[in-house]
């Protein structure tokens, strides 16, 4: 094909050189049409073997874009409730580990007065207990001693009147 329009080519050439002398500045021939004819059937070659293929290159580069665009932007929207999801449990959970210590502060702290008290009330009652413990050593002492007064006062008593 390429070789019949080169022919044509060079045919209407020489036809046109030869009869340039006939027509003025443009001689419509058979040139013109078949220059014409030559653009669009490069153009429809050009155009299905080069242009459609890029074409489709480039429209199924801009369809994946368009994708991982529209992925991004979900995993994105995804992974920010997430993050807030997160946040805010680990908001509760602070609260929540915030009420255990104040809990356990105070069950400590009422330990500690517990623990306060029954160590006051053992101590109250072992003095107590000392303090009658003395006092009946003490009234058994008296009581020895006023047994060992009278017997010595009997004895002097005894001594003088005898003698």
């Amino acid at each position: 094909m390429t070789s019949w329009l080169l022919l044509a080519t060079a045919d209407a050439a020489t036809g046109a050189a030869a009869g340039a002398s006939e027509g003025g500045l443009f001689d419509l021939d058979a040139t013109l049409p078949l220059m014409a004819v030559q653009v669009v059937l490069l153009t429809f070659i050009l155009n299905a073997l080069f242009f459609r293929p890029v074409g489709r290159a480039v429209e199924e580069r801009e369809g994946y874009i368009a994708t991982s665009k529209a992925d991004a932007k979900q995993k994105l929207a995804q992974a920010e409730r997430l993050a807030s999801d997160l946040s805010e449990q680990l908001r509760e959970a602070r609260q929540a580990a915030q009420g255990l210590i104040v809990q356990a502060e105070q069950e400590s702290d009422q330990l500690y007065r517990e623990a306060l008290a029954a160590a006051q009330a053992e101590s109250i009652a072992v003095r107590e207990q000392a303090r009658s413990l003395i006092e009946a050593e003490k009234s058994t002492a008296l009581a020895a001693l006023r047994e060992d007064a009278d017997r010595l006062g009997s004895l002097i008593v005894d001594r003088l009147l005898a003698a």
